[in-house]
């Protein structure tokens, strides 16, 4: 199903919105920024006989061939619903993880039945390994909480973390969101979901003394863990929901924190190094090899991120600064705030790749989305 969105209006009742443009644009609203890819293509992706869509948070790109690499939790939202529910990759274990033909869509790999529960993030290294998080615990406490190493043809190299057990120690996740190896080998987990929802301080503090997280880990090729860093809270450092990774050229960790607002960048063995602000409530990151930042914003909403527009926006690497910017979907249910994905991937040529979560399934009726140019 293609559409073309540039017939979607993006609301001009906030362009009133003082100290909030750019020279080119409005960073909240996204208008006055070029669009570089208009055109749609929904329900992206070739699936089985017999499955229905279910919703996703990752995707990304084959280091080795420019292939398309993503899952979709096993019919987790029945194409359109919500994350709750008792269907996901467990009572439900078909293979989640797919390889797409980033050309036609058609699958030329999927696997992964009945290791995963809810998959969250997911990376490929510079080898064509395939690393995904599992977000959550099974109700028997026998999957989940884990990371996982897949080789390119499916067979499973290395977990991390105890199966079905949360914890905040060195050897348990509590939520684990994402994953990224660096260039050495080094492997980096962004772990703990929900801070997200803690808006308060009081609400920060009783997660830190339940032990809920909001840290990154890091750990040798070969799974020996090495440190982390970070806390639930607000300050630079800290996180509420370190939802999705990457590392530039400069070999600078960026990490999504989503329930701040913000990116965080850090060095590889932890060091703070600065943040940025122009790219919303964001669920997923891409830096393409030109240093172009692509930054997915699915969160805002008229509660949690008052005024800001939904979608993707585009910037250089060493600037807080947006030059384009690709709506989402309009949306009854958020008003002017729209939906948007939350996982994004961008090919050598500049086509983007979205993963759809919860919030914009129902819209986009697929887990992916094409956004091309003309």
């Amino acid at each position: 199903m293609s559409i073309n969105p540039m017939k979607w209006a993006i609301p001009g009742a906030f362009l009133f919105l003082l100290g909030c443009e750019s020279p080119s644009g409005n960073i909240i609203t996204g208008e006055g920024f070029p669009n570089p890819n208009p055109v749609v293509t929904t329900e992206w992706g070739e699936l089985p006989a017999g499955r229905v869509w279910g919703h996703t948070a990752g995707i990304d790109i084959d280091p080795t061939d420019g292939h398309i690499w993503g899952y979709e939790r096993c019919g987790a939202g029945g194409g359109g619903g919500a994350v709750g529910g008792s269907l996901n990759c467990d009572s439900n274990p078909v293979d989640p993880i797919f390889k797409f033909d980033r050309n036609t869509g058609d699958v030329l790999a999927n696997f992964g039945a009945g290791i995963l529960v809810l998959p969250h993030g997911i990376h490929v290294d510079y080898d064509g390994n395939v690393w995904v998080t599992d977000l959550v615990a099974n109700e028997s406490g026998t999957k989940g909480q884990q990371v996982h190493k897949f080789s390119p043809d499916g067979e499973l190299l290395m977990s991390l973390g105890v199966a079905g057990q949360a914890g905040n120690d060195s050897a348990h996740f509590n939520g684990p969101n994402d994953v990224i190896v660096a260039a050495d080998g080094s492997v980096f987990v962004s772990d703990g979901h929900n801070g997200q929802n803690m808006r308060t301080a009081a609400a920060l503090e009783e997660g830190r003394q339940a032990g809920q997280t909001g840290r990154i880990m890091k750990f040798a090729a070969d799974g020996t863990f090495i440190r982390e860093w970070g806390q639930l809270g607000t300050d630079h450092g800290d996180f509420r929901t370190p939802h999705a990774l990457e590392i530039d050229s400069e070999n600078r960790l960026w990490v999504t924190d989503r329930g701040n607002h913000r990116l965080e960048l850090f060095d590889l063995d932890g060091n703070y190094l600065e943040s940025r602000y122009s790219y919303g409530r964001i669920s997923g990151i891409f830096i393409t090899d030109d240093d172009t930042v692509y930054a997915i914003d699915s969160e805002s909403d008229p509660i949690r991120h008052v005024n800001w527009i939904a979608g993707v926006r585009i910037g250089p690497l060493d600037e807080d600064r947006i030059t384009a910017f690709i709506p989402g979907y309009p949306d009854e249910t958020r008003g002017y705030h729209y939906s948007a994905g939350e996982g994004i991937a961008v090919a050598s040529d500049g086509t983007v790749f979205v993963a759809e979560g919860p919030s914009s399934i129902p819209i986009s009726k697929g887990a992916f989305t094409v956004y091309s140019a003309d």
